[in-house]
């Protein structure tokens, strides 16, 4: 008897149901940057970084105050004079300072600038982090989704095949082995599709989570969809983008510049200060005659110079601690240049080895297809057992499965690699967007 499966096309039609409402990768991508916890907390900490840089054009600039004093005196003299008097002096003084000289200032300047440049990075990484964070998500969803519709398709066809062994040892050309193995099969296949069926679940509330959407559905992929295109150039070319791009390098050489403009304040320690000072007050003295008071008014302006001489050896041991950080954020700056570099290379091969895969994989779904119709044939003239037949639907529907996932990471190691060069952003996302079904 001639073995039917299933269409895998009705089985994903199946899986798939509600397409219509099915959300592209870009449009949860963009429903996940108002949602995302870790993203919005970068955008704050963003504005953050930028209101702390604009903090640091006041250390350049004039200060001004205003003060004033109030008091009052009651003078009793309990002598035959019998003396009652109220003294009372007001004062009120506007003050304003500006620096001429303060290398300290000016080195505290040059870093609170440096923020914007820390700012920027960090958001960077933030947003590629929230790429490859959904991406990967959705992706799992649509591998889940296809290794179920693959479990579905495998269970139609062993089942099948239960049906034809039953009917086939009742009429006596066959042994109850061949019933006995295809229940097993079966009951396995049924095991499987339990089992996808909750890593289905648990990849959509994973999903969910990460978008803020309720039952998304991805788009899953088109049919001989080119998975190549972003893979070009060689290993090295993007290793040397990493170093000019990636965020966690620029991170660590602001952090190095930092240290040395924290260097520069320690030694400004030692060096003297200048400061153009002016003021303008008035004084109200008022004795216990009502009618008599005096009022002064004064204003000055000149230059406040200070020069330290000794400060206890703080400032020897301050420049000691700033420069033995300094060297640590310059490690620090190697360090993420070498891993950078290596998660670029390790990246990079993981694209290549994926697209090989892909290849291999085709190659053997097409080997395996003609494995089971060559098996098919040999059970029905006898030549083959149940279980070659069995096993050749397994192998098959292994493959597909093997092949669904391979595809899926390799779209998502092309996102990682350019994250970990530092060049991913959201055109990349629209790039694969296309590779999508609508």
């Amino acid at each position: 008897m001639k073995l039917r499966i299933l269409p895998l096309t009705l089985a994903l039609a199946a899986v798939f149901t509600g397409s219509a409402q099915a959300q592209s990768l870009v449009q949860l991508y963009e429903a996940a940057k108002g949602y995302d916890a870790a993203f919005k907390a970068a955008q704050s900490q963003f504005q953050a970084n930028l209101a702390k840089a604009e903090q640091a054009k006041a250390l350049l600039r004039p200060t001004a105050g205003l003060g004033a004093t109030l008091s009052e005196s009651d003078f009793d003299n309990k002598t035959s004079s019998n003396i009652d008097a109220k003294y009372g002096t007001r004062n009120a003084t506007l003050s304003a300072s500006q620096p001429l000289f303060r290398p300290a200032n000016t080195a505290g300047y040059q870093q609170g600038l440096k923020q914007v440049g820390l700012a920027l990075a960090q958001l960077k990484a933030a947003e590629q982090d929230l790429i490859v964070r959904v991406s990967q998500a959705y992706f799992e969803v649509l591998t889940a989704e296809e290794s179920l519709a693959f479990v579905k398709a495998q269970k139609a066809a062993v089942a099948e095949q239960l049906a034809a062994a039953k009917r086939n040892f009742e009429v006596g050309t066959s042994t109850i082995t061949d019933t006995r193995e295809a229940q097993a099969r079966f009951d396995l296949v049924i095991a499987q599709e339990i089992a996808a069926e909750n890593d289905l679940r648990v990849k959509k509330l994973a999903l969910d989570q990460s978008v803020g959407t309720q039952n998304a559905q991805p788009v899953p992929l088109k049919s001989g969809a080119n998975l190549g295109q972003a893979a070009s150039a060689d290993a090295e070319t993007w290793v040397q983008q990493a170093v000019g791009q990636s965020p966690s390098i620029e991170q660590a050489r602001i952090g190095l510049e930092v240290a040395q403009l924290e260097t520069e304040k320690a030694k400004a320690g030692h060096m003297p200060t200048l400061d153009l000072t002016a003021s303008y007050g008035g004084t109200r003295f008022r004795n216990g005659n009502q009618s008599s008071r005096i009022d002064n008014k004064t204003g000055t302006i000149g230059l406040s110079f200070n020069l330290p001489l000794y400060a206890g050896h703080a400032t020897q041991n301050r420049i000691q601690e700033t420069v033995a950080l300094e060297e640590k954020a310059r490690i620090d700056l190697e360090g993420a240049q070498r891993t950078v570099a290596q998660t670029t290379r390790t990246a990079y091969f993981g694209v290549q080895s994926g697209l090989g895969q892909v290849k291999a994989l085709e190659a053997a779904e097409a080997s395996s297809q003609s494995a089971l119709d060559a098996n098919k044939l040999g059970y029905q003239v006898g030549v083959r057992i149940n279980i070659d037949v069995l096993n050749s639907q397994s192998q098959l529907f292994q493959t597909k499965r093997d092949l669904a996932k391979a595809r899926y990471d390799v779209l998502l190691g092309q996102l990682k690699l350019r994250q970990a060069a530092g060049v991913l952003k959201k055109e990349d996302v629209e790039s694969i967007n296309t590779l999508l079904s609508k």
